[in-house]
């Protein structure tokens, strides 16, 4: 095949013109049927509106009453932050305290 010259390009539109046309008057077709048919932003934020204000209410008194989480920064007995929890949830037992077997054969 022999390597394509620069005047191969607008050939190729001119011949597959029809095709083109075709394409993009379905696609602005769709494109403005979809735009009438959306719903307005209004609307969406109507319908919402009480799930977006008892989520900022729920947040609010979470921050009001717990106040900002101290945990996040605080290294205890120099572990980093949730090791001890991922511990816990993967059974290491060497975290719990000593009467922690007993308390469990006295549960079983």
């Amino acid at each position: 095949m022999p390597p394509s010259s620069s005047m191969d390009v607008p050939e190729k539109l001119v011949q597959y013109r029809c095709y083109i046309i075709v394409a993009l008057a379905i696609s602005i077709s769709l494109s403005l049927f979809l735009v009438y048919a959306a719903p307005n932003i209004v609307t969406i934020l109507a319908y919402f509106w009480p799930l977006f204000a008892s989520t900022t209410v729920f947040l609010i008194a979470i921050i009001a009453f717990g106040g900002v989480s101290k945990f996040s920064s605080d290294e205890s007995h120099g572990e980093k932050a949730g090791e001890g929890l991922l511990d816990y949830v993967a059974g290491r037992t060497e975290h719990y305290p000593e009467d922690h077997h007993q308390l469990r054969t006295n549960l079983d």
